[in-house]
């Protein structure tokens, strides 16, 4: 099992930045990819960015490249996200979450990964 616990979250002003955590624990060894999710009101759950847990291979959303930045720290067990220029269709509840499954890509479905945090509401006011 592996836990997952996000922080970071709040209000800001468009063109704003905020930066996103997520701390694992439990069984963060048995991690292969770790990503970045968000989900609007009445829409459904999608990806924003995903990292390989021991490699270097990084994915992005079309509609955040140039703009969040993903990085971990496996000492930590902490992955971050970095949110630069944010605009008011950046608003959302952002989950981060963990795949345990063998993968040597970066999954960009929900239901590719097994274990999520609780979510944080990230807030773009105009």
């Amino acid at each position: 099992q592996v836990q997952l616990v996000e922080s970071g979250g709040g209000l800001v002003q468009a063109g704003g930045s905020l930066r996103l955590s997520c701390a694992a624990s439990g069984r963060p060894f048995s991690i292969y990819i770790m990503g970045w999710f968000r989900q609007a009101p009445g829409k459904e759950r999608e990806f924003v960015t995903g990292i390989r847990w021991t490699g270097t291979n990084i994915s992005h959303a079309d509609s955040v490249k140039g703009r969040f930045t993903i990085t971990k720290d496996t000492a930590k067990n902490t992955m971050y996200l970095q949110m630069d220029s944010l605009k008011p269709e950046d608003t959302a509840v952002y989950y981060c979450a963990a795949r345990a499954d063998y993968s040597l890509s970066i999954r960009t479905s929900p239901n590719d990964y097994n274990y999520w945090g609780q979510g944080t509401q990230v807030t773009v006011s105009s």
